[in-house]
């Protein structure tokens, strides 16, 4: 996205619990799965003090039935009639891009955007090829990544040939999962996610973090994608179902009602080789740092999308980045990968440990994308 965005705040970020596709959230769908979290994140903002209409929300999604998701759900909140909807899909990156569209709405004139992502892969419609020639439809999980004359592997697939052609073992495959479920677990138990936990069909904690899943136990599961391969069920992501949902405002607004926030310092998009997707948010952080004006020594908290463990770990290596300080309270490899909000939950993550918990100043949040592509964010915490 062109022009700049660092007029942009975030002064309230919340997401729903995450849940494993076909359990708490099942029979819940897309628009009223972010419904409840919108209408939370508006008014946790009209308590803090911001006045005035909606000017925008906006929305990631992936697999939802179509129809403007981002409008349904802002209906289904009770958002207004006059509040404006508009769906993103980037793929994995719709959550952050939507933040992208939302602090460059903010910097460009609105008051006050909701923007965040939403997926619900329990409720996603079926989707079917129109016959050829009298043959049966034929139904498919996904739409191509890229046209023909490219390769299009699955993400699972590509994941694993990354970490190879990386040099990333399965041993440590294995023991970021696992660190992974462990630090989400701690953070759980402690009460670390209840302030940014809006509680949907009566589920108030994210169901995939397993106390007690170690490296031995992730070393006995089999090669999911290819014969060999090191990329397990185990270090790889849940399919889930979840929300996430943030609101930005312009600085001068953040300033006068005296709300603490993530000023939004910059956000880039980018491509790479479209069999290798994975990599995608490598240049996408060096190009948002680069406008920030940062490097990675001068972030105190760093959330990347866990897709894959191997395939966050080639990236952590390309930069240069010391992978425990990646995820502090687990990511997606323990607490689930909702495809269209995954990169919103990366922002209210951020959220919680700059804002609400102070534990440093200056953030990032960095996704990749199916087909080659990468969205990143660096935010500054302000009083």
């Amino acid at each position: 996205m062109s022009g700049s965005v660092s007029g942009s705040v975030i002064v309230a970020a919340l997401r729903s619990p995450i849940g494993t596709a076909g359990h708490g959230l099942a029979g819940v769908d897309a628009a009223t799965l972010a419904a409840p979290v919108l209408r939370a994140v508006a008014d946790a903002v009209a308590v803090g003090g911001v006045t005035g209409r909606i000017d925008e929300v906006v929305l990631g999604n992936c697999m939802g039935p179509g129809g403007d998701v981002a409008r349904v759900a802002a209906l289904a909140g009770g958002l207004g009639i006059e509040v404006p909807a508009l769906t993103v899909d980037r793929q994995c990156g719709s959550g952050l891009a939507a933040l992208e569209v939302g602090a460059g709405l903010v910097a460009a004139g609105a008051g006050l955007v909701l923007a965040g992502g939403v997926e619900s892969a329990s409720t996603a419609p079926w989707r079917m090829w129109p016959p050829v020639e009298g043959e049966t439809p034929r139904r498919y999980q996904r739409a191509p990544f890229a046209p023909t004359g490219f390769d299009d592997p699955d993400m699972g697939l590509a994941a694993d040939l990354l970490a190879e052609e990386s040099g990333v073992t399965r041993e440590r495959q294995d023991a970021y999962a696992a660190r992974s479920h462990r630090l989400a677990w701690a953070a759980r138990e402690r009460g670390g996610y209840d302030a940014e936990i809006v509680p949907v069909a009566g589920l108030v904690h994210d169901e995939r973090p397993r106390p007690g899943l170690s490296e031995d136990r992730l070393a006995r599961l089999p090669a999911t994608f290819r014969p060999g391969g090191t990329v397990t069920a185990g270090n790889s992501c849940g399919i889930s179902d979840g929300a996430a949902v943030v609101a930005m405002v312009p600085a001068g607004v953040q300033a006068a009602a005296g709300l603490p926030g993530l000023r939004v310092l910059a956000t880039a998009s980018a491509g790479v080789a479209p069999e290798r997707p994975g990599r995608g948010m490598v240049p996408a952080v060096r190009e948002a740092l680069a406008r920030a004006g940062l490097t990675l020594d001068d972030l105190d908290a760093i959330e990347l999308n866990e897709a894959f463990a191997g395939q966050v770990l080639a990236c952590c290596d390309e930069l240069g980045l010391d992978p425990d300080r990646v995820c502090p309270d687990g990511g997606a490899l323990a607490l689930g990968h909702p495809w269209g909000a995954s990169g919103a939950v990366l922002a209210v993550r951020l959220f919680t440990r700059l804002v609400r918990e102070g534990r440093g100043r200056r953030g990032l949040a960095a996704i990749a994308v199916g087909g080659g592509q990468g969205v990143a964010m660096v935010v500054e915490a302000v009083a």
